[in-house]
């Protein structure tokens, strides 16, 4: 199961944490309405390249990505969407479209929405499109320390 990995990492740290299962959804609005969770809540991953480098997005799943403010937030001369033939071999244990937003298990860097780090919780995928994974954002933040950016 694709949230062993995450589990045993969140577990390690002695955070906090509920898991949430849910039928079958692939986009980020449909897995908030499948989970019951405001959208503003349910964080989507995005991986991008930054200079041919990849490289996480966080942002609410009502949100999409705006490539000119990443460009300018990052200082990347070149920022495109990755193709999934670019990165599946880097979450192994992941479904497609599913990796949590833990960058630090996978070594790519992560960029979080200045918006999502205003939440008390976040929910995420948990590697697989049936299951996410709540905790506070507070612990995410500890566990990550990730580069907050206005998107």
């Amino acid at each position: 199961m694709p949230v062993n990995k995450l589990k045993a990492f969140l577990d390690s740290q002695e955070i906090k944490y509920v898991t949430i299962t849910h039928s079958r959804a692939y986009t980020a609005q449909e897995i908030a309405a499948s989970a019951h969770i405001p959208g503003k809540e349910l964080a989507k991953t995005v991986i991008v390249k930054l200079d041919a480098r990849l490289a996480m997005v966080v942002l609410p799943a009502s949100a999409q990505v705006s490539f000119s403010r990443l460009k300018a937030a990052t200082g990347a001369a070149e920022v495109d969407l990755a193709d999934e033939a670019e990165f599946k071999d880097r979450f192994p244990d992941c479904e497609l479209g599913a990796m949590p937003p833990f960058g630090n298990l996978y070594g790519v860097p992560v960029f979080v929405a200045q918006s999502l780090s205003q939440d008390r919780e976040i929910a995420f995928n948990a590697g697989s499109h049936a299951e996410l994974v709540k905790l506070a954002y507070a612990d995410y933040k500890r566990l990550l320390e990730p580069i907050v950016i206005e998107l």
